[in-house]
């Protein structure tokens, strides 16, 4: 609460929980002019509140505290009588939490249906691309590099692999990778990225490390936060045109019910903290609310797609963690990414070793209700020698396997179908062949798929768009791994 002085417009006094509130002892509020809280406009706007017509009424007011932070007050004024003279008693409801998990809220709703749009357009992309980088690849294997055809074939694979990144970018904003996340020590990744960092940021920018020694363990998939890593370190550099410094920094922070209530994604308990800051020239509030949005930037046509942070986002919320921006124009920005903390030792990653089959000899069933994507798997997997039989759907699918009396070593099922998922197809399928590994692919998940295991480190999976390389690597690799339970997933 707050004595004001309608004429002067100074506070004439204030209780002790206004002093708390802002920072100021009530000796300090005394004779404090009213606009050194809400600035002059506002400051004008309140004087004429207090004259008489707006007594009594609520009005949201932007109050801003010693230390400079900004308060949403709900402020009511009553006409009263002070030390014999007429003054206005400002009460004033603090309501900035509120509002800001309102805005939270809208956001996240916005995000969400941009999300949804999103990873719709990346899903059906990925299978136009599946089939023009695969086609684009057996051509070039089968053309001599002098055949003036060559070049041709080599700028459409090209064409179709920066296509690729960017549906990929638009699957992490959407929260729809796959992820393979293991057992992670955030230290370990930093100084595993460091030279790279330094070579990106250039020699103009001081690339500061500080590592908490005992940091936590989170889980992660190691390569998407390497991802998350180099976009924002690239943000800091661009914010740093003339050089400058960027900290990178790692710690083992509690957060509490009071932190999770005032960030809709976050949650209370033991996380681990990646910091990356910068002294560049920071960003106003206007630009700070729409940072992750796809397709937003601030740089010229040209210099960027809006997607790196949009990425960073859903990277990190598909993560089970939350991410926090402070920024202020001309003092820098600092990120904050929580990732919640786990108590088990870090994952070790083991090498395959390849081996090269002289010519395969294997039974794959393959099932894609797309038609180009299905001949292109059921082409690339006969040039290898495999014997194939392939179909449109679950049902056809039932029907092929029902009459084929021979073994099949391998199913490989597109995840989202029609009507009977490829998850419940190789369970059906398995009752009667137990030995039968199968392979899932799909050009993004869902809940349908998290939901259903698919997402487990169990499971075999093959993200599209991909190339026949790496579509028969990754059958080699299915084929020849050991089943310890075949009744479970492989």
């Amino acid at each position: 609460m707050w004595v004001l002085d309608p004429e002067s417009q100074v506070i004439l006094d204030a209780n002790p929980a206004a002093a708390e509130a802002y920072g100021y002892s009530r000796e300090e509020f005394r004779q404090k002019p009213l606009a050194d809280l809400l600035g002059e406009d506002e400051a004008r706007a309140f004087a004429e509140e207090m004259k008489g017509p707006g007594l009594g009424s609520d009005h949201l007011r932007r109050y801003r505290t010693k230390n400079g932070r900004v308060i949403q007050g709900q402020t009511a004024l009553h006409e009263i009588d002070y030390q014999g003279r007429r003054a206005v008693l400002a009460v004033v409801k603090d309501v900035t939490s509120g509002r800001q998990i309102e805005d939270q809220f809208r956001q996240t709703q916005k995000m969400e249906a941009v999300g949804m749009l999103a990873g719709g357009v990346a899903h059906d992309f990925n299978n136009l691309l599946t089939i023009i980088t695969g086609y684009s690849h057996l051509i070039l294997n089968n053309l001599n590099p002098s055949d003036p055809n060559h070049h041709a074939a080599a700028q459409i694979m090209k064409a179709g692999e920066r296509a690729a990144a960017l549906t990929k970018q638009l699957l992490a904003f959407s929260r729809r990778q796959v992820l393979q996340p293991r057992v992670l020590d955030l230290n370990d990744l930093v100084t595993g990225l460091t030279s790279m960092l330094q070579r990106l940021i250039g020699e103009d920018i001081d690339l500061r490390l500080g590592l908490e020694p005992n940091l936590g363990r989170v889980s992660a998939d190691p390569g998407q936060i390497e991802q998350v890593l180099m976009n924002l370190v690239v943000n800091a550099r661009d914010a740093m045109p003339k050089g400058g410094s960027l900290t990178i920094e790692t710690s083992n922070v509690v957060l509490d019910d009071n932190y999770a209530g005032r960030q809709l994604a976050a949650r209370a308990g033991p996380h681990v903290l990646l910091t990356v800051s910068d002294s560049g020239h920071g960003m106003d509030e206007a630009t700070r609310s729409r940072l992750f949005e796809p397709f937003f930037t601030t740089k010229s046509a040209g210099k960027g797609t809006g997607l790196g942070l949009s990425t960073v986002f859903g990277i990190i919320q598909q993560s089970g963690g939350s991410i926090e921006v402070s920024s202020q124009p001309d003092r820098g920005t600092a990120v904050k990414v929580y990732l919640p903390r786990i108590d088990q030792p870090v994952s070790i990653e083991t090498t395959r070793l390849k081996k090269k089959v002289a010519r395969a000899t294997e039974t794959i069933l393959v099932v894609e209700d797309d038609e180009m994507v299905r001949n292109l798997v059921v082409e690339t997997l006969k040039r290898e020698g495999y014997r194939v039989m392939d179909a449109a759907s679950p049902l056809e699918a039932r029907r092929v396997a029902d009459k084929h009396k021979g073994e099949i070593d391998l199913l490989i099922t597109d995840v989202i179908m029609p009507k009977v998922s490829g998850i419940e197809l190789a369970e059906e399928l398995r009752k009667r062949r137990p030995l039968m590994k199968v392979l899932y692919m799909s050009g993004y998940t869902d809940n349908a798929v998290v939901n259903r295991g698919v997402l487990e480190k169990e499971a075999a999976f093959l993200q599209k768009p991909f190339t026949p390389g790496v579509l028969t690597d990754k059958v080699r690799e299915v084929l020849e791994k050991k089943c310890k339970t075949c009744h479970a997933r492989e």
